[in-house]
C-alpha cells in the first residue's frame, strides 16, 4: 500500500467515546498525518475490510456481543493484506497470546495509549507487513520459478524419454533386422540348396539326352521350372516383408465384382493342386466390393496355396466369401495335417513353422505377410485347427 501522504485508519469499536480518544490522540502525532474512519459493528466492519481501503485497522476486543479477536482471524484468513491491532481494556499474557494467535500485529491496552505509543504500533505493525507482503511476493515468484523449472524439467525428461524410446525401438529395430537376416542366411542355405542341386542335375540330364528323348527332356525342364518358381516365390516373400516392414505398401481400392475375382483365383491356383485335390468355391451375398486386388490376391491366394501344400490328394478345399451391409467374408478351409494346439499361438510370427510342417517347403513368412495385408485393408484373420483334421482361415473386412 501506498501510505506516503497519508494512512487510513479504521476503528471497529462500539463505544463512541472511545472513537473520539482515538482521535485525538492520532490528531496529536506529528510525524505523519493519520484519517480515521470508524464503524460501530461486526457487520460493517466486515464490509469495510473486505473493501482493503485502509492502512491499518485497529479492533476492540469486545463489540457488544461479538468478538474482535474472532473479526481478526476471520479477515486474516480470508488475506487482508493490512495489520490489524487489538485494544484491550486488560493487559496481560493471556490476550497477547490470543491476539498473537488471531493474527494480530500487537495489542494495546486501552486507557493507558498515548500518542507516541500508538504511532509506534502503527509504523512497526505497517513495515512488518510490508515485510511479510515482500516476502509472500518472493515466496510467490520463487515457487512460479520452481514450477517453471519442473515444468521444463518434466519436459525434458519427456523428451529424454521418447529419445531413449526411440534408441531403444531403433535398437530393436537393429535386432530383428539383423535376427532377420541371419534367419534368411539360415533358411536361404537350406531352401535354395534343394531348387538349385535339382537345376544343376536337371540341366546336367538334359545335356546327355538327345532330341528324341522328349518326354524325359520335358519331365527335367518341367522340374526346372518348379525349382525357378519356388526360389521366385522365397525372394517375393522377402521382398513383400521388406516393404511391409518399411511402411512401402500403400492400398489402391478399386470396385471389382468379387465373384469372378474369386473364381478367377480358383482357376489359377488349380494348376498347382494334387491327385484328386479339387477347389470347392462358393459366393452369397452382394457382388460389388471396393478393396485393393493385388493386396487382396496375394491373401487369397497364399491361404489357398498353404491349404492345397498342407493336404494330402484327394482331398478338397472349400474357399467361400459371403458379402453383406456391414462386412466382407473369406473362409478358406482344408482337411489337411492341421496345426499342434500348443503351436498355434505362434503361428503368425516370421519364420515361424509348425514341427508338422517341417518337411513341407516353406519359408514360414507366408502368414506373417498375409496377417499384415488384412491389417492394411482394414480387416481381421483369426483361425481354427485341429491336428490331423485340417485349418479354417477367416478374413473379416468391414465395409466402410
Amino acid at each position: 500500500m501506498n501510505f506516503s501522504s497519508q494512512i487510513k485508519v479504521l476503528l471497529v469499536d462500539d463505544d463512541e467515546e472511545d472513537y473520539i480518544i482515538t482521535r485525538d490522540i492520532l490528531s496529536e502525532i506529528q510525524t505523519r498525518k493519520y484519517k480515521l474512519d470508524w464503524v460501530s459493528n461486526l457487520s460493517d466492519a466486515e464490509r469495510a475490510i473486505a473493501n482493503r481501503e485502509h492502512h491499518v485497522y485497529l479492533v476492540d476486543y469486545r463489540l457488544g456481543a461479538d468478538d474482535g479477536l474472532a473479526l481478526i482471524r476471520a479477515s486474516v484468513e480470508s488475506g487482508c493484506d493490512a495489520p490489524m491491532i487489538l485494544l484491550t481494556g486488560q493487559g496481560d499474557l493471556a490476550i497477547d497470546e490470543l491476539a498473537m494467535k488471531a493474527g494480530a500485529a500487537d495489542y494495546l491496552v486501552k486507557g493507558t495509549i498515548v500518542p507516541y505509543q500508538l504511532e509506534r504500533s502503527i509504523r512497526y505493525s505497517i513495515n512488518d507487513y510490508s515485510l511479510i507482503a515482500e516476502i509472500k511476493k518472493l515466496n510467490q515468484d520463487l515457487e512460479k520459478r520452481v514450477e517453471e523449472r519442473t515444468h521444463e524439467l518434466e519436459v525434458a525428461v519427456i523428451k529424454l524419454d521418447e529419445s531413449r524410446n526411440e534408441i531403444i525401438k531403433a535398437l530393436q529395430k537393429e535386432k530383428e533386422l539383423n535376427e532377420m537376416k541371419s534367419r534368411f542366411v539360415t533358411m536361404a542355405s537350406h531352401e535354395f540348396r534343394t531348387p538349385l542341386s535339382t537345376i544343376l542335375s536337371s540341366t546336367t540330364l538334359l545335356e546327355k539326352y538327345s532330341d528324341k528323348d522328349i518326354d524325359k527332356r520335358q519331365k527335367h525342364l518341367g522340374r526346372i521350372k518348379a525349382s525357378v518358381k519356388n526360389l521366385t516365390e522365397i525372394l517375393e516373400s522377402f521382398l513383400s516383408l521388406s516393404k511391409l516392414e518399411e511402411g512401402r505398401i500403400d492400398t489402391n481400392p478399386v470396385y471389382f465384382e468379387l465373384d469372378k475375382f474369386a473364381e478367377d483365383i480358383v482357376e489359377d491356383i488349380s494348376t498347382i493342386a494334387t491327385e484328386g485335390q479339387k477347389i470347392v468355391f462358393n459366393h452369397t451375398g452382394d457382388n460389388l466390393i471396393f478393396l485393393d486386388k493385388q493386396i487382396l490376391h496375394n491373401v487369397l491366394i497364399n491361404l489357398i496355396s498353404n491349404a492345397i501344400k498342407y493336404s494330402k490328394a484327394n482331398k478338397n478345399i472349400y474357399f467361400s466369401t459371403n458379402v453383406n451391409d456391414q462386412e466382407i467374408r473369406f473362409e478358406v478351409r482344408d482337411e489337411g495335417i492341421g496345426i499342434p494346439v500348443e503351436e498355434q499361438k505362434h503361428l503368425f510370427e516370421r519364420f515361424f513353422r509348425a514341427r508338422n510342417a517341417v518337411n513341407v517347403q516353406g519359408t514360414g513368412l507366408g502368414l506373417h505377410i498375409v496377417k499384415k495385408y488384412v491389417s492394411l485393408l482394414g480387416g481381421e484373420i483369426d483361425f481354427i485347427s485341429e491336428e490331423g483334421k485340417g485349418t479354417v482361415f477367416t478374413i473379416v473386412i468391414p465395409k466402410f
